[in-house]
C-alpha cells in the first residue's frame, strides 16, 4: 500500500473499527455528510451505503482518481483542506482521520465555520485527551479551553495503532464534536483565543502575571489573581477576555 509521508497517511483497515464508528455516527437517511482525507475510501464505502449524501476533500490526486473511480456518486474537491474555503462543510456531518500534524490547526479552522452540525474524527489519542480534559489537569490546555468554548465533546472509542497501515506509532481516538451556543459569549473571539494564548504560554505563573499586559482589575472581574492558566476553565476565560474589550 503506498503513501505520502508528507501527507502523513495512515489508512483505516480494520472493519470492526469502521462498523465502530458508522454505529456511532447513526446517519440518518439523505444526511449531508463531508467526508476530510477519505484516502482509499474505507470509511466511505460505508458511509455510501447509507443513502447519505457524501462529499469528499482529499489533497493527495492519485488517491482522488481513485476514489471518483470507485465512488461515481461521490463529489471528491482535490485540495489542501487547510487552504480551501470550507464553508462547504456548512449544513452539514464532518467527519475523518484526520493527519496528526494537521489536526489542532483543522479543529481551530472549523470551529470558525458557523454552521457545521458535528463533527466525528479519528485523532491522536493525546489530542483526544486534551480535548477532553478539566481545568486543574495537564492536559487541560489552550485546544481544550477553545474547543469547549466551541463544542460539546465527547470521546466515542480508543483504536489501536494496529488499525491502520501503515501502523503509526501512537494509538489514536474516536471524538465527537458538537458545536454549541454559550449563554454568555466571548464578545470579541479574536481577543478571547490570545488571552487563552498569553495565559497557556506561561501557564504554571500566575494569571496576575501571565496576562499582565492586558491590566486586568482581577477585583473587578471575580477571578483570583492568584490562579494559574490551569485552575480556569471556559468561563473564567471568557469573563476576563470581555473584561479586556469592555474596557478598551
Amino acid at each position: 500500500m503506498f503513501t505520502r509521508k508528507r501527507f502523513g497517511q495512515h489508512f483505516l483497515v480494520d472493519s470492526d473499527v469502521i462498523d465502530r464508528i458508522v454505529e456511532t455516527l447513526n446517519v440518518k437517511t439523505g444526511e449531508r455528510i463531508l467526508e476530510i482525507g477519505p484516502g482509499r475510501g474505507a470509511l466511505t464505502k460505508s458511509l455510501m451505503s447509507l443513502d447519505s449524501e457524501m462529499s469528499a476533500i482529499e489533497i493527495d490526486r492519485d488517491l482522488v482518481a481513485e476514489l471518483r473511480t470507485t465512488f461515481p456518486r461521490l463529489y471528491v474537491l482535490e485540495a489542501d483542506v487547510m487552504k480551501c474555503d470550507l464553508s462547504i462543510a456548512d449544513g452539514k456531518r464532518v467527519v475523518g482521520n484526520l493527519p496528526y500534524n494537521l489536526s489542532t490547526p483543522l479543529l481551530n479552522k472549523l470551529f470558525e465555520q458557523p454552521d457545521i452540525t458535528d463533527m466525528t474524527f479519528m485523532l491522536q489519542k493525546e489530542v483526544v485527551e486534551r480535548l477532553v480534559s478539566r481545568p486543574d489537569t495537564k492536559s487541560w490546555g489552550r485546544l481544550s479551553v477553545v474547543a469547549q468554548y466551541h463544542c460539546q465533546i465527547e470521546e466515542l472509542l480508543q483504536v489501536p495503532s494496529t488499525a491502520f497501515k501503515p501502523q503509526p506509532r501512537v494509538d489514536s481516538a474516536v471524538v465527537r464534536l458538537t458545536p454549541i451556543d454559550r449563554d454568555i459569549p466571548a464578545m470579541d473571539l479574536a481577543v478571547f483565543r490570545d488571552v487563552v494564548r498569553s495565559a497557556f504560554m506561561q501557564r504554571r505563573k500566575r494569571v496576575s502575571n501571565s496576562l499582565k499586559s492586558y491590566e486586568i482589575n482581577w477585583a473587578s472581574v471575580g477571578i483570583h489573581s492568584g490562579l494559574r492558566a490551569e485552575n480556569l476553565d471556559v468561563n473564567d476565560f471568557v469573563t476576563i477576555a470581555n473584561s479586556v474589550v469592555t474596557r478598551s
